[in-house]
């Protein structure tokens, strides 16, 4: 029977702190008194919507392109991504001398279109879903025999996005809960893969979308609809389908697995925005949204919130104010 350290060990992710540390910023982690009084909890927040490319997904990219030899380099980088781990394999390709074609939905935020776009990298736009821009890029690297790096379901990359729980551990070790975000399940199987090997008794808690409740229906055997009243505020977790890596760490390991709405979502980002002045993107106020909407018990414990991005477009502030009307602001009242 396999264990933890089977699948991305502390080792794995110790290598990639090491290759990380010249290259990535040590985000903070933020304490609030106002979400502390509103929660009846610490709540520690990481920011890695303060990390450079503005999110967590640039440890991932960097980790795997640090590997690939360079004849792989020299056949060019293909990947599919909503947004940041664009900008981290633009951000990684350009270091190393290596072109990327990245394939996006077409709903992409224009801001981590022109974020992309700017570190080198060709974007295509393809899709309406990371699915199809997914498959997009899976047919140009058999065309053209480009290297494909995937956004989650690679151990180099869970490796890398697992240096985020490292800083965590390290910045607070008496943290009893942590709740990550997910979407292919990346960052959550690099999480859990260290927290639990550090600290065993630690509850580690994913946060998903309702509009895309795939690792929710895998983790709970259930059938939950994903909501599709309209396209979702999370981009960054709108994953129908998660990694064939990532989904075993996530059933054996995680605590429990819950889903958000997009009004809590946008009441989570619009708390952030007007309590603690960062604009986050949905992806990375999902996990707020959970703690506020009474998903998780976290009652006079420490609990450590991964803020996972922060490419949100300014033009998004209008729908929120839309999607969060005057009688359902319960939680931005407070």
């Amino acid at each position: 029977m396999k264990t933890i350290g089977d699948y991305v060990s502390a080792a794995d992710i110790a290598e990639a702190r090491e290759i990380l540390t010249p290259v990535v910023h040590r985000t903070p982690m933020l304490e609030s008194a106002t979400l502390n009084r509103i929660s009846g909890a610490h709540l520690h927040l990481k920011l890695e919507n303060m990390q450079r490319t503005g999110s967590f997904k640039l440890r991932g990219a960097f980790n795997k392109m640090a590997h690939l030899p360079v004849k792989e380099l020299d056949r060019g980088i293909v990947t599919a991504s909503a947004g940041n781990h664009a900008q981290g394999i633009a951000y990684a390709a350009s270091k190393r001398g290596a072109l990327a074609k990245i394939f996006m939905p077409e709903r992409t935020p224009q801001a981590k279109i022109q974020a992309t776009a700017a570190y080198g990298a060709e974007v295509v736009l393809v899709g309406a879903s990371y699915q199809e821009a997914y498959e997009a890029a899976l047919a140009e690297c058999q065309a053209n025999h480009s290297v494909f790096v995937h956004a989650f379901d690679d151990n180099q990359v869970i490796a890398g996005q697992g240096t985020v729980a490292a800083e965590m551990f390290t910045q607070c070790s008496e943290l009893d809960t942590v709740l990550v975000p997910i979407g292919g399940g990346g960052l959550a199987a690099g999480t859990v893969c260290y927290l639990k090997s550090a600290k065993p008794s630690i509850r580690v808690i994913g946060v998903q979308s309702d509009h895309a409740p795939a690792a929710y229906n895998l983790f709970h055997h259930a059938k939950k609809q994903a909501n599709r009243q309209s396209p979702g505020i999370a981009e960054g977790i709108l994953v129908d389908k998660p990694g064939e890596r990532t989904v075993p760490v996530l059933r054996h390991y995680l605590d429990d697995l819950v889903t958000v709405t997009d009004s809590e979502i946008a009441q989570a980002m619009l708390l952030m925005l007007e309590r603690s002045k960062m604009l986050v993107e949905g992806a990375g106020a999902a996990s707020l949204a959970a703690v506020l909407f009474d998903r998780v018990p976290v009652k006079e414990k420490h609990v450590g919130l991964i803020v996972s991005g922060g490419n949100a477009d300014l033009e998004e502030l209008a729908l929120l104010k839309q999607m969060v009307s005057v009688e359902n602001r319960n939680v931005c009242n407070l």
